[in-house]
C-alpha cells in the first residue's frame, strides 16, 4: 500500500474512510488490473487477519477519497477495474457513492468482503462486477472465528445475497492450521456446495501482517495434500488452493 497527501475530502463520500491504496494488482480481481482500495474498519476479529491496523474504525494512516479519485483519473484506459477491500468496505457509509464514482470512471467494481452487514450489501450489489466472499468456517461456528455473536447469521444471509444476484464471484476460505481442521473443512465444503456455491478457494494462512504471536508460531504442516484436495474438488465447478 502506498500513501498520499491529502487534499479537502470529496462531498460525496465524506464519510468514506480510506486506510490505504494499492495502485497496481493483477490477483485482486481475477484476470484484471486493477487499485485496490482499502476501506478502514472491520466489526469482527479474527485473528488470523494479516491487516490488523484496518480493524479501528478510524487508523493512523488515512487517504482522502479525493486523492484516491485523483489518482483514478490519471489510470483511466490503464486500469480495468477498482476493488473494494479492508477491512470491511460494508461498514462504509459512503460505500454506494463511491463504487457510482468509480463505474462513472469507466471502471468496473470489485467487492472484497466478509457480508458482515447484508442490507449494505444488497445496496451495493447492483453496482459490483466481481465479488470475493469471504466465507470464515461453518456459519454455526463463526463465533470462533470473528469474536462476535450473530455473525454466521450475517454472513449466510449476505452468501445467499451474494448467489441469487448473478453478480461474477469467488467463495473462498483463509486456512489457519490452528482454528481448522480437515473434518471441519470438510464439512464446510459440503455446506456451501449444498447452499449452491460452485467456485470455491482455500488460501493457506499467511503470516504477514498477523498480529497474534500464537498464530503464527509453530505451525503444523498444512493438511491441504494433494490428495485431499483432489477429494474436495468435484463438489464445485472451480476449486482452487492459494499457497502461502
Amino acid at each position: 500500500m502506498i500513501a498520499i497527501s491529502a487534499p479537502p475530502v470529496h462531498h460525496a463520500v465524506r464519510s468514506l474512510v480510506v486506510g490505504g491504496l494499492t495502485p497496481l494488482s493483477t490477483t485482486d480481481y481475477p484476470n484484471h488490473l486493477s487499485a485496490v482500495v482499502f476501506c478502514q474498519g472491520c466489526p469482527w476479529r479474527c485473528g488470523y487477519c494479516h491487516n490488523p491496523h484496518l480493524l479501528p474504525a478510524e487508523g493512523s494512516g488515512q487517504l482522502s477519497w479525493n486523492d484516491v479519485l485523483s489518482f483514478l483519473d490519471r489510470r483511466c484506459g490503464l486500469l480495468d477495474a477498482v476493488v473494494f477491500s479492508g477491512g470491511e468496505p460494508l461498514a462504509q457509509n459512503g460505500l454506494v457513492e463511491a463504487m457510482h464514482a468509480g463505474r462513472s470512471m469507466g471502471f468496473k467494481i470489485g467487492l472484497h468482503t466478509g457480508g458482515a452487514y447484508p442490507r449494505r450489501f444488497a445496496e451495493v450489489l447492483p453496482l459490483v462486477d466481481w465479488v470475493g466472499f469471504d466465507i470464515k468456517a461453518r456459519f454455526a461456528e463463526y463465533r470462533r472465528i470473528t469474536a462476535v455473536r450473530g455473525s454466521g447469521d450475517r454472513a449466510l444471509a449476505s452468501a445467499m445475497l451474494l448467489l441469487g444476484s448473478g453478480v461474477d464471484h469467488e467463495f473462498r476460505t483463509t486456512v489457519h492450521p490452528h482454528q481448522h481442521d480437515s473434518p471441519g473443512l470438510e464439512r464446510l465444503a459440503k455446506d456451501l456446495s449444498e447452499l449452491g456455491v460452485r467456485n470455491y478457494v482455500l488460501q493457506e494462512f499467511r503470516a504477514d501482517g498477523c498480529a497474534d504471536t500464537t498464530l503464527v508460531k509453530n505451525l503444523p504442516i498444512s493438511f491441504l495434500t494433494e490428495s485431499w484436495c483432489a477429494a474436495i474438488a468435484p463438489r464445485f465447478t472451480s476449486f482452487t488452493v492459494r499457497r502461502a
